[in-house]
């Protein structure tokens, strides 16, 4: 077996370079206790980097997806405060109707009063027909306008959905088509009160109880659109729910992979130190003294 020869150089050389090695591994592990990271840059681990990276993107998606349920449920609300109100509207009106309609007990000065109080009511379904969130009406469609029906009860708005995704593959509708709650031109909930109003003044009790039958039907389209707005909310409370919990998971994650254990650092440590200082203790023995050391 053949030695190779062993210097005073090589052996100098050698120990000075584990030294240097021992001090850069205690001053990592220093790095890493001062900034609580395990990952201060790309270099300290390639394959992490990687994983948090692609992690912050997922926390950054769930993040938005979080913000557009909370704008979809800001819409949604407005829309249901809306047919609330609507079909509050809309069963007041019956009720005159009814009233009209009883030719035995009720005058022409009586119906003339039901017939200000439904021009009233008509009024009151054109504010509710117009409601806007965020300067955008709710039952517009996709117009940028900021009115969905005009004065004589024309649908002015501009057909399509507004919709906010919340989930990768979840798209949910925000809006709603105001022509299936409150129709449009001589089909609309406006010109059903406009004849009943007209038929009031005129005394003509068959178009009264015609118009009761009519807004009984209205009634019940705006229950069933707000039934449906009403299941699309809750969809966008559980969306937004699953979204914090999804963000709550990967930020966990990411702390795994980023973040020191303080407690284990501090042990690698100590371990450093004391390798260290039996690396000096055992290099001063071995780098012996140089003529220069005599001279002196």
């Amino acid at each position: 077996m053949t030695i190779g020869r062993v210097t005073q150089r090589m052996m100098s050389e050698g120990s000075l370079a584990n030294l240097q090695r021992g001090l850069g591994r205690m001053a990592s592990l220093q790095e890493q206790l001062s900034t609580g990271r395990v990952i201060n840059r790309p270099s300290d681990n390639p394959t992490g980097t990687t994983a948090a990276m692609r992690i912050r993107t997922s926390v950054a998606d769930q993040g938005q997806y979080a913000l557009n349920a909370q704008d979809g449920i800001g819409w949604l609300t407005q829309v249901d405060n809306s047919l609330a109100a609507v079909t509050s509207s809309v069963r007041q009106a019956r009720d005159l109707a009814l009233q009209g309609a009883n030719s035995g007990a009720m005058g022409q000065q009586a119906r003339d009063a039901l017939a200000i109080e439904v021009d009233g009511i008509r009024e009151q379904l054109l504010g509710e027909s117009n409601a806007s969130y965020l300067q955008r009406p709710v039952f517009g469609g996709v117009t940028g306008a900021g009115r969905a029906y005009d004065d004589s009860g024309t649908w002015v708005g501009v057909a399509g959905q507004v919709n906010r995704r919340v989930a990768d593959d979840v798209v949910v509708q925000v809006d709603v088509d105001g022509r299936t709650v409150f129709g449009d031109g001589a089909g609309s909930v406006f010109a059903e009160l406009a004849a009943l109003s007209t038929a009031l003044r005129a005394g003509d009790t068959t178009a009264v109880r015609a118009s009761v039958d009519v807004l009984r039907t209205r009634e019940s389209t705006v229950t069933g659109v707000r039934a449906a707005a009403g299941s699309r909310y809750q969809r966008l409370e559980q969306s937004q729910q699953a979204a914090a919990d999804a963000s709550m998971s990967l930020a966990n994650g990411l702390s795994s992979i980023e973040n020191a254990d303080l407690a284990e650092t501090t042990m690698h440590l100590k371990v450093q130190e004391v390798a260290y200082q039996a690396a000096l203790a055992a290099t001063s023995r071995v780098i012996q003294p140089s003529l220069l050391d005599f001279l002196r």
